[in-house]
């Protein structure tokens, strides 16, 4: 039997292989955007729902004063 996607725990290579993102990326994200992320031991893992609705709500969008200007 294979869990749908949307109800399983993602851990971190296989939320950043949806992203499309690095590791890097997503600890980023969780420390200085509230990614919503679960710790559970050692591990990071991620709801898809969660993802998903904190990505449209502009979550992974840096404030406007947090972005460089190009000169």
């Amino acid at each position: 039997m294979t869990i749908p996607l949307e109800d399983r725990w993602l851990s971190m290579e296989e939320i950043c292989e949806y992203l499309g993102v690095s590791n890097d990326t997503v600890y980023k994200w969780i420390d200085k955007f509230s990614m919503p992320a679960h710790r559970m031991g050692h591990r990071w893992k991620f709801k898809t729902v969660e993802v998903d609705k904190w990505v449209t709500e502009g979550g992974a969008a840096a404030p406007a004063h947090a972005k460089k200007r190009k000169k």
